[in-house]
């Protein structure tokens, strides 16, 4: 069907369908004066569709074999052969006055990686239609207290609203992934906190999912010296320490993270 065979080691998938597509396209739902972010175009499925509607279009590939193909095709885009990874994306918005909007059929192999960078530049970024495994929505939208809910769920919680759109068959990818797809629409918050205090959020998260079962108290002690941060009595924040992680809410972690910012920035 296709002559470019995908390739494992990039995690890559073909999407053909095109009534998946047009839905794919309806929800991000481009704008003329978009700054538009694709990762991944593959064989330019998404982006033939997205050029129809926007003239400034960016498309990150990583795959030097359908750079030719796509430069030809699409040769009023800005075509990028590098890893989404390697991208200042501050660069990419110094001539425009329009955040960036992030779309793409991912590889499923680097969803936190590429979930996190856009969260590091959330400040820059309006926001994101993605392809994620199912399995994976299921975690990015997941509330507290459930089995599903974790680091993901509360930084998404706090950066992000975030929609489940729909789910996709691996029937309509070329070659058919073992999983359920999910596509995904992701808006950023505009945050009142600054850099150094979101930085501190994600530390903190992560240091009391560091030890999953136990309780804060425990999981802290063991996990906020190696997040970087001095010796903390976190008692007095006002947070029940006796609570696992997956028992507390994105405003729990938040007003966690109010008193150790305080506490490190005395006024």
């Amino acid at each position: 069907m296709e002559k470019i065979k995908p390739l494992k080691r990039f995690g890559q998938n073909y999407l053909y369908d095109q009534n998946i597509l047009n839905n794919i396209v309806k929800e991000i739902h481009p704008e003329p004066n978009d700054n538009l972010l694709e990762i991944g175009p593959g064989l330019g499925s998404i982006t033939e569709k997205l050029v129809k509607h926007t003239s400034s279009l960016t498309a990150v590939e990583i795959d030097k074999r359908t750079i030719e193909s796509l430069s030809n095709k699409f040769p009023q885009i800005n075509l990028i052969n590098d890893d989404f990874l390697n991208l200042d994306l501050n660069e990419l918005c110094r001539d425009s006055k329009n955040k960036l909007r992030i779309v793409g059929n991912i590889p499923y192999n680097l969803t936190s990686s590429i979930i996190f960078k856009m969260i590091e530049n959330n400040a820059i970024i309006s926001d994101s239609v993605i392809m994620v495994q199912t399995e994976v929505a299921k975690r990015l939208v997941a509330r507290e207290g459930t089995k599903d809910y974790g680091i993901l769920s509360v930084l998404m919680n706090y950066f992000t609203e975030i929609k489940h759109c729909f789910r996709v068959s691996p029937k309509v990818f070329y070659p058919k992934p073992k999983v359920y797809s999910s596509v995904i629409h992701i808006f950023f918050r505009e945050l009142k906190e600054s850099k150094e205090e979101q930085r501190l959020f994600i530390k903190i998260v992560k240091a009391a999912f560091g030890n999953r079962r136990k309780i804060l108290r425990n999981s802290f002690e063991n996990n906020l010296s190696s997040a970087g941060l001095k010796e903390i009595a976190l008692e007095p924040s006002g947070v029940d320490l006796s609570l696992r992680a997956e028992q507390l809410t994105a405003d729990d972690f938040k007003k966690l993270t109010k008193y150790v910012f305080r506490l490190q920035n005395p006024r």
